[in-house]
């Protein structure tokens, strides 16, 4: 039982290492979000802040509103891919970590 214990707490700050590792990994990553056949494009880091916006001008010119819609879907799909990377991270920072039967992550 000692041993089993003692496995898990190295696992567990193994794990946490991976984790460190990992969220600052998604820190530096970086995503572009599109909308409107690359219309418009939002750049995003992994905490969410948006880096660059690129708007086709003729956009504004056409459709306002539709430029105002773009915007919020090319930024709902940076968010989307930020989101993505970051769970495919994260669970490779988790994977190979045997818990107890009936216990998962995160706790």
């Amino acid at each position: 039982m000692r041993g089993q214990i003692g496995q898990l707490m190295q696992q567990a700050q193994q794990m946490q290492e991976k984790m460190k590792r990992a969220q600052e990994e998604i820190a530096q990553l970086e995503v572009t979000g599109s909308a409107g056949g690359g219309m418009v494009n939002v750049t995003m880091r992994g905490n969410h802040e948006v880096s660059r916006v690129a708007i086709d001008r003729a956009l504004f010119a056409d459709d306002p509103e539709m430029a105002e819609d773009l915007v919020a879907a090319a930024i709902n799909d940076a968010v989307n891919k930020v989101a993505e990377a970051s769970k495919d991270m994260m669970s490779g920072a988790t994977a190979g970590m045997n818990l107890p039967a009936g216990m998962k992550f995160p706790f």
